[in-house]
């Protein structure tokens, strides 16, 4: 039901997945359950979160086979450095219970801590062993990403960052574009609800007949963004994932263009960890 992307390693990532955070690891089972009946199959989980265990067991109940599952998990800002992203790795692959991973990122830079780099070439590592599948980052500047570039001559497979109509990141989605990094979208409805009462978004579900969460979803996905919206509600779930039988046009996009206001809703990457 869902295309994917083609990462700049060749490994292909579904343009929509479920997202966990905040979803308690006793429920978080269930709920990815859920999905994978939707029709789900990436889930996007991290060290943070705490409920890798859950998603593992979801994984590993779920009858479907392995490949057709895309997983991805991260690294916490405690973890950073070369040694240490290794254990850190190794204690999520535990907690999965799984053989890989398809995606390992580092969930901050933390520019002020300064080992990012050196946390990037613990990521090499488990990507020439074969444990994760793609490799990349999270909340990254252009600057970040330069010097990760400049210094390990290894590209990352994707950005996973704030993106919403509020906060469209113009900039970096092109430089991403540039270099050939997947665009990865996380808050992609915003946070706090009132982005799909604006008369825009609104505007356009009823013109669709979708719902104004579905919209804004479809408006990632035809500028070739990865979604990841977070679900714990059955019906939200099925909803979120139908996206893919309508298309927007440019009146539309425009609309959303106008929107732009560049509202973060999480940390400035810049000072996060700082």
């Amino acid at each position: 039901m869902v295309p994917a992307v083609k990462l700049n390693n060749d490994v292909s990532m579904p343009v929509l997945g479920l997202g966990v955070y905040k979803v308690p690891d006793s429920d978080v089972a269930g709920v990815v359950h859920t999905a994978f009946e939707a029709g789900y199959r990436a889930v996007d989980t991290a060290t943070l979160y705490g409920n890798e265990r859950g998603v593992g067991l979801a994984v590993r109940n779920s009858g479907l086979p392995r490949e057709e599952l895309f997983i991805t998990t991260k690294l916490w800002n405690t973890d950073h450095g070369h040694d240490a992203a290794l254990r850190a790795f190794d204690t999520s692959l535990g907690e999965l219970g799984l053989d890989y991973v398809d995606l390992y990122l580092i969930h901050w830079p933390q520019p002020a801590l300064d080992r990012y780099v050196e946390t990037w070439r613990a990521l090499e590592r488990l990507l020439a062993d074969g444990r994760v599948r793609a490799i990349g980052v999270s909340n990254f500047t252009r600057a970040h990403l330069e010097r990760l570039m400049s210094e390990t001559g290894v590209v990352p497979a994707v950005n996973q960052v704030e993106l919403h109509p509020r906060m469209q990141q113009a900039r970096l989605r092109a430089f991403h574009e540039s270099k050939g990094i997947a665009t990865q979208a996380w808050a992609p409805l915003a946070r706090g609800g009132a982005l799909l009462e604006h008369e825009v978004v609104r505007t356009v579900a009823e013109k669709h007949g979708k719902t104004p969460a579905q919209a804004v979803l479809r408006w990632h996905i035809e500028l070739g963004h990865v979604v990841i919206p977070k679900s714990v509600t059955p019906e939200r779930i099925a909803a979120n994932i139908d996206v893919f039988d309508f298309e927007l046009d440019q009146h539309d996009i425009a609309g959303f263009a106008a929107l732009e206001r560049a509202e973060r809703t999480g940390p400035d990457p810049d000072t996060m960890g700082s």
